[in-house]
């Protein structure tokens, strides 16, 4: 497990010194592989193709490695068009049994303005980010932590789930996590470097197309979206391609390692990434993102996070080779 305490206001990384516990020795749970692909049905094949990846525009953040602009080529795959739901989580938890690595960690991140009083009391906080909250007890099947549940949410993407979590997710469904690029071409839906999956326009007409903050944060959330945690799955007009909230409502764990050079990203036909890193690529922001500080819910945006982190606004999607 990693112990970096460098937090930021994206991916908030695990680091045992919040808790203060001893870490956890992390053991493999044996996934038997599904004969067909679980739940297909909710899938979209994608023809592949040449596009433009990346961004050059100023309202970037450089630092990412958003840029520059190249021309990528992506071979013919199925994508999820919808994220992991709880519904389907649920199944494959008791299909395989697994437990996941928040369980094991006995605690993950939840954002402040869904804690009662009483809990935010008792919480550790990330200081730089102190509206995270390390919550003992918060999981996949408790959001919010004990007294929490998703049996109203069963819709909803599934948040509390690691890199390795979903990588088992992926074994057992006959799937795996999409490739950066992969993720990016079918985000963009055949549009050619607009900067949102529908255009250039945040909210045409005045209508919202994806679940982020609206407000002043971290304090007050006006929801003007229609949602101040996760939206069900599917939420909002989908993109071209049929994809829904590749903007917004939860962070989606990619394949790859994270570099912020292009150079070591594998090329310009079907990238896989680095051979190696510290952290996996995260794409599409949330439902906590903000121009104020995180306009990440861009489609070139992109971010990382360590494999064993976990929080309230991180899911997945998978793909599945033809």
């Amino acid at each position: 497990m990693k112990t970096e305490q460098k937090m930021s206001c994206c991916s908030i990384k695990r680091g045992e010194t919040l808790q203060e516990k001893e870490p956890v020795t992390q053991q493999t749970q044996e996934i038997t592989p599904s004969t067909d692909i679980q739940f297909k049905e909710k899938m979209v094949h994608l023809p592949g193709g040449e596009f433009l990846m990346g961004t050059n525009e100023k309202e970037g953040f450089p630092a990412d490695g958003e840029g520059p602009v190249r021309k990528v080529k992506v071979g013919s795959f199925l994508i999820d068009k919808y994220a992991v739901t709880n519904a389907e989580f649920k199944q494959f938890v008791q299909a395989t049994g697994y437990v996941t690595e928040s369980e094991k960690f006995g605690w993950s991140y939840v954002f402040q303005n869904f804690l009662s009083r009483q809990i935010l009391a008792r919480v550790n906080r990330v200081v730089s980010t102190p509206w995270w909250c390390g919550v003992n007890g918060a999981f996949w099947y408790q959001p919010e932590g004990p007294g929490s549940t998703i049996d109203d949410r069963m819709e909803h993407p599934v948040v509390h789930v690691t890199w390795n979590d979903a990588q088992a997710f992926c074994k057992w469904a006959g799937k795996r996590l999409p490739t950066e690029a992969e993720w990016e071409y079918a985000a963009r839906g055949g549009l050619e470097q607009k900067i949102y999956p529908w255009g250039d326009e945040l909210t045409p007409n005045g209508e919202h197309y994806c679940n982020i903050w609206q407000g002043k944060f971290p304090e007050k959330n006006t929801a003007e979206d229609g949602y101040k945690g996760t939206a069900p799955a599917i939420s909002f007009p989908e993109n071209g391609f049929g994809l829904y909230n590749v903007s917004g409502n939860v962070w989606e764990w990619c394949s790859d390692w994270f570099s912020r050079s292009i150079h070591s990203r594998g090329g310009r036909e079907n990238p896989q990434g680095p051979t190696k890193g510290e952290t996996k690529i995260m794409r599409g922001g949330s439902y906590l993102c903000h121009v104020s500080y995180c306009n990440r819910y861009r489609v070139a945006a992109r971010t990382s996070n360590t494999p064993d982190s976990s929080s309230g606004h991180l899911g997945f999607r998978c793909v599945a080779d033809m």
